[in-house]
């Protein structure tokens, strides 16, 4: 499986962003973690394909959406009224599990490159 993301940048504290990653398939559980300078990879939304389901943490709840779109096996993730907390190198994750540990970055075997995402 490879994943390639897209669509980081730089933008206005309050502003959006809409991270895309282009999977060449989909696992069951696809999910979107990042990382800050200095601090732990962190999972910040989660999508069980097959359901539909979907999981954010606290941090974005309200604020981030993930969605997909199964006809050309894209991932999204929608970000609405970022924060500079917000900022961070964003990966895109596929795991062949049922999404039980859906931010267990190890129940995850295929991630994308990242792509930066900057909130001043």
């Amino acid at each position: 499986v490879q994943l390639v993301e897209s669509g980081g940048g730089s933008v206005q504290a309050g502003g959006s962003l809409r991270l895309s990653c282009q999977s060449s398939r989909y696992r069951r559980c696809m999910g979107w973690f990042r990382q800050a300078p200095g601090k732990q990879r962190e999972g910040v939304a989660a999508l069980h394909v097959g359901s539909g389901s979907t999981y954010y943490a606290d941090s974005v709840k309200g604020r981030f959406t993930i969605a997909q779109d199964k006809a050309d096996n894209t991932l999204y993730l929608q970000m609405n009224n970022l924060k500079p907390e917000d900022t961070a190198m964003y990966y895109c994750a596929a795991s062949p599990g049922y999404c039980y540990r859906p931010f267990l970055e190890y129940d995850y075997n295929y991630w994308g490159q990242g792509t930066q995402v900057t909130v001043s």
